[in-house]
């Protein structure tokens, strides 16, 4: 499938608000990727496909985890919707015949983050939390202008955020989401 088919494919299997989110994350990735040095149509794809499996129920997550013999930790077991990434990646590889593993890892890792991601997991990690159809959140401002000039620093930003939500409505935390926000917390203060 190219691009527009995938679009297509997208727009018949999304809500029609998870579908403008995705759009959404495919432009603010193309226009980071333009920013950053980037392979643009890279970008595009995993921004449009990142979310393929986010519709599935928590039911569904688990049983597609079991059928592509996907790994499933506690934290994911407790909290399944993490699982869309997983799955999102093994129906990107199954379904939209992507073979690219840098992209089946972005979209893997695109709510949880993980330590010392490439330029691309950074890329989708921050364009689905800036993309411009989401709800406001707290600094998006700062969060945009980082996002196009400092990937690292937006990155941080956006795990701040995340896990200060988290606590403050008492979910649970995936222990890489964690690591993720210690490392780059990190790179930001010793550079």
């Amino acid at each position: 499938m190219d691009l527009e088919q995938i679009r297509e494919h997208m727009r018949l299997t999304l809500t029609p608000s998870r579908y403008l989110h995705s759009l959404g994350v495919e432009e603010v990735a193309c226009d980071m990727a333009v920013i950053f040095g980037y392979n643009e149509e890279k970008a595009r794809l995993t921004g449009i496909l990142h979310d393929c499996a986010k519709c599935l129920s928590d039911e569904e997550l688990l049983a597609s985890c079991e059928n592509y013999q996907l790994n499933v930790t506690e934290t994911e077991r407790q909290c399944p919707f993490l699982l869309h990434g997983k799955v999102g990646a093994a129906f990107a590889k199954d379904i939209y015949s992507v073979e690219d593993e840098e992209i089946l890892s972005a979209i893997i890792f695109h709510t949880t983050g993980r330590p010392a991601m490439t330029l691309l997991e950074k890329i989708i990690f921050t364009a689905d939390y800036i993309e411009p159809y989401r709800k406001p959140l707290p600094r998006i401002t700062q969060l945009r202008e980082a996002a196009y000039s400092d990937i690292d620093l937006a990155v941080s930003l956006v795990l701040e955020n995340m896990i200060h939500y988290l606590e403050s409505s008492s979910d649970v935390i995936d222990t890489i989401t964690i690591d993720t926000y210690h490392y780059y917390k990190s790179l930001i203060e010793n550079r």
